[in-house]
């Protein structure tokens, strides 16, 4: 059986569960970015994004560092690996429920009862 760190399963689900954060993550993934850059494309507040930026990097999915008057954000050391082993834990265990139902509906149509 696999173990996961449920505290740190809790944080990237919670970090993720959000569509503005998916896309900031979807943007860095293409290189580092300002706050203000980040900002700009959904029309919020600076301090308002930071919000959003603060969860990610509590989740370990963006670290920012301060350079001069401005702030870079880029992915963090978190790659999700946990939650894509968890949820696909999830996904065999299903596929192998609805493998033994097919059969079971299978068997039925066979069946003249």
């Amino acid at each position: 059986m696999v173990k996961f760190q449920p505290q740190t399963l809790d944080r990237t689900f919670s970090a993720l569960s959000d569509p503005t954060r998916r896309a900031i993550l979807e943007r860095l993934g293409r290189g580092p970015a300002t706050i203000s850059e980040l900002a700009y494309p959904f029309g919020i507040s600076l301090p308002g994004l930071m919000k959003h930026v603060r969860i990610l990097e509590r989740a370990d999915l963006v670290t920012t560092a301060k350079h001069g008057r401005t702030r870079q954000c880029r992915l963090g050391p978190e790659r999700l690996e946990d939650a894509a082993a968890w949820i696909e834990l999830y996904r065999g265990r299903w596929e192998r429920r609805l493998d033994r139902l097919e059969g079971y509906l299978e068997k039925r149509k066979g069946d003249p009862t």
